[in-house]
């Protein structure tokens, strides 16, 4: 798989050769230790050390690349992206593979059969279901049975399906590189690519900081420091400023459910890359860290959705007259409340909300996805005179077209349950954020948020404090500060996703480093 430099016998001139081309092609990294970069991790990787020889790639790959690109330098390529069926994790996936075929290449996507993505919405993609048996396991049974049980199922029809594509190649002259990138929830494909020898790369549609926050809570087993004592969990911990132990994934589980989460989703096999959808400078730290520990590329290309933009991955249908109802409201007059597309609640805690929002008397669009409220359909546990006074200045919806809502110059807050997906898109609208966490990496991206970034507010679910929050970002002094807070970032973001910013730098990287493999 020669792709355009003379065979050299000297690996030191070799690498010589990779570095200076680097530093002249991609100035995203120049200022970077190159020695901890692509090439150090080569050479560690004894599998891998002969693909040195292949690097620096011929610039004609990098701007642009042709449709026609599945053949270059005498290789074809398929590229398999394997996504979990949660929606925060498909749809970064579906981006991604939408960016990678602009580019060029074959797309295969494959999925479970829970929540399968609508080909018809990607009709340049091939899709490949995968049998996951997971009747009775769902996501209420338990994240870790659920998990097992998806990765135990799929794993034997990819492994099927992709030997056969290996020994079908071996019988004719036409050879594809196989390269698997996969969702870090669906962790049997980075150990099934392994067993194979194909490459992987894991794509990470979580902050980068979560990473780090659950490989540390062993160590602070170990040490005494988790389970967290109600005397710590305001306290920042030493190794991961600014973040506290309140802010740990998986907080309130039995500790040996979360040290078995935390082995489960961490890579057996080191990927030869990671894919985060992230941006550089709202992640430095984490990132960097990362790195430390790994040793490979780490290609930063989000926010997905503006950098490669599809059409609607919603698994749920999407009420479009919001939008219509948000036209007549004044500018950053309208707070936005959605809570994500996972989260659950009683309905005392969603009553409690309601009044809030009633109180605060100001105008809000309120997501209540059917379902959501435990023992009801949606909204009817809500008393009638409730519903009555907040039809006066507000409007409830079962889902909305999230990203056309925020970008709407009505809105001018986002109450949440900070999903990284979300954060990114508010963050991209500079539309500053009430923090309502739930698990996982919420707490995280509520930190940055509220403590990082300054353009949001953590906030307790009780009427008094949720109408005082409101009032605080829409129509204060403080919600002036955070919305001009929001708007530098946003306009941060906006250099960051333009070309030549460093999203749009690590988008052709990725697409160099494919090629490479």
């Amino acid at each position: 798989m020669e792709i355009g430099m003379n065979k050299i016998d000297n690996i030191e001139s070799d690498v010589v050769n990779a570095i200076v081309w680097w530093s002249q092609s991609t100035h995203q990294y120049c200022n970077q230790k190159l020695d901890n970069f692509e090439y150090k991790y080569i050479l560690n990787n004894q599998r891998r050390t002969q693909d040195i020889k292949k690097w620096p790639p011929t610039t004609e790959i990098r701007h642009p690349i042709s449709r026609d690109m599945t053949e270059h330098g005498g290789s074809r390529w398929r590229l398999v992206l394997i996504s979990s069926p949660l929606q925060g994790h498909m749809t970064p996936m579906l981006q991604l593979g939408s960016y990678l075929h602009s580019r060029g290449f074959p797309i295969t996507i494959v999925h479970s059969e829970l929540n399968r993505p609508d080909p018809s919405n990607h009709p340049n993609f091939v899709f490949f279901p995968l049998p996951n048996n997971l009747s009775g396991t769902g996501v209420s049974s338990g994240v870790i049975q659920f998990l097992q049980a998806l990765n135990d199922n799929c794993r034997p029809h990819l492994e099927k399906h992709l030997i056969q594509i290996i020994n079908t190649q071996k019988a004719t002259s036409e050879k594809e590189s196989i390269v698997i990138i996969y969702d870090n929830l669906m962790f049997f494909a980075g150990s099934l690519a392994a067993d194979l020898r194909l490459p992987s790369i894991i794509l990470r549609s979580s902050c980068a900081a979560f990473l780090p926050a659950y490989k540390i809570i062993p160590q602070l087993h170990q040490e005494g420091r988790f389970p967290i004592q109600d005397s710590l969990l305001q306290e920042i911990i030493p190794e991961l400023h600014p973040f506290r132990y309140k802010d740990l994934p998986f907080n309130g589980l039995p500790i040996q459910q979360i040290l078995q989460m935390v082995t489960m989703i961490t890579p057996k096999t080191p990927p030869v890359a990671f894919i985060w959808n992230t941006i550089e400078f709202l992640e430095q730290w984490a990132l960097t860290q990362i790195h430390h520990q790994y040793q490979v590329p780490i290609f930063t290309i989000g926010s997905l959705h503006k950098t490669s933009p599809t059409l609607s991955t919603s698994f749920l249908e999407e009420d479009t007259s919001c939008m219509s109802w948000l036209d007549k409201q004044s500018p950053k007059s309208v707070i936005y409340v959605s809570l994500g597309s996972l989260a659950t609640m009683d309905a005392k805690v969603s009553t409690e909300m309601a009044w809030g929002l009633a109180s605060s008397h100001q105008p809000f669009l309120w997501v209540v996805r059917p379902g959501s409220v435990h023992g009801c359909d949606w909204i009817e546990f809500l008393p009638e005179d409730l519903v009555s006074e907040m039809k006066v200045r507000g409007l409830i919806v079962k889902w909305a077209p999230q990203k056309d809502v925020l970008a709407h110059s009505a809105v001018g807050g986002f109450w949440s349950h900070c999903g990284w997906n979300s954060t990114l898109e508010s963050v991209c609208e500079g539309v500053p954020m009430l923090c309502q966490p739930f698990n996982v990496d919420q707490m995280l991206n509520a930190r940055y948020l509220s403590y990082v970034w300054k353009m949001g507010l953590e906030i307790a679910v009780e009427r008094g404090e949720i109408e005082s929050a409101i009032r605080r970002v829409l129509v204060s002094k403080e919600g002036e500060e955070m919305r001009r807070r929001a708007m530098e970032i946003e306009d941060q973001v906006r250099i960051a996703i333009s070309p030549g910013g460093s999203s749009r730098n690590s988008m052709n990287d990725l697409v160099d480093f494919i090629l490479s493999l």
